[in-house]
């Protein structure tokens, strides 16, 4: 079983593991053992996940995911087949949870009377000092206050 968040649990029979040779570290045992993992797992037919959790994950992760549904993680890191099984699973893991995870949303705040106030004291002083620049309008202290 694989905890993506407290809601959602992916049962083991619903991902898929292949191995083959990969590049990376190992020395003389890259040419003999396969120690690259790709885990995969069918979206539209696993039974955990809800129909709006499928549709978040498809949108979300679609860099991930075939034609065909099924998402694909590659893990190739390390020199052994069981610690890159483990990343790949933890790599699944972090993906679906990020996918899953939903923003909150924006509370909408009024801003303050005081603050619109300050604002149009502010346009307005700036707009004087402006017109006073111009060659047109003789320059009067007031303007400056």
């Amino acid at each position: 079983m694989v905890r993506i968040n407290n809601k959602t649990i992916i049962p083991d029979n619903e991902l898929s593991f292949t191995f083959s040779r990969s590049k990376g570290p190992g020395g003389q045992n890259v040419n003999k053992v396969s120690t690259r993992v790709t885990l995969r797992f069918d979206v539209g037919a696993s039974t955990c996940l809800t129909g709006t959790q499928r549709a978040l994950i498809m949108k979300k992760l679609d860099s991930h995911i075939n034609s065909k549904g099924i998402l694909q993680i590659h893990a190739g890191r390390h020199r052994s087949q069981h610690t890159n099984r483990k990343d790949a699973i933890d790599r699944f893991t972090r993906l679906l949870a990020s996918a899953l995870r939903q923003k909150p949303l924006r509370k909408k705040t009024k801003l303050p009377n005081a603050v619109k106030a300050r604002r149009l004291k502010d346009k307005r002083h700036r707009s004087k000092i402006k017109r006073a620049r111009s060659k047109h309008i003789a320059l009067d202290s007031r303007l400056y206050e």
